[in-house]
């Protein structure tokens, strides 16, 4: 998957600041994963001030995601795999 565009997801907030994202996770859901800046999901690197994190509510991914232009939005994208992914490590 190259694209956030072409994904179906939900945006949870828009035009949020990195510690917007983080506190909203942090509320929202228990299982969070750290992940440096950089760090690369679904073919796209996700930027931030650390700690940077993904959250996961079942299948569901949760992560802030910084469209050039555009801003920093809060999304959530239904990937079993992904998911499985984080969980195993």
């Amino acid at each position: 998957m190259g694209c956030i565009e072409k994904t179906p997801y939900e945006v949870l907030l828009r035009n949020a600041s990195f510690a917007e994202c983080r506190e909203y996770q942090k509320k929202h859901y228990c299982e969070l994963h750290e992940v440096k800046p950089g760090h690369k999901i679904f073919d796209v690197h996700i930027i931030g001030i650390p700690p940077v994190y993904i959250a996961l509510d079942g299948e569901d991914l949760i992560f802030p995601y910084t469209k050039p232009c555009h801003g920093t939005f809060l999304l959530k994208v239904r990937n079993p795999e992904e998911a499985a992914k984080y969980r195993k490590n």
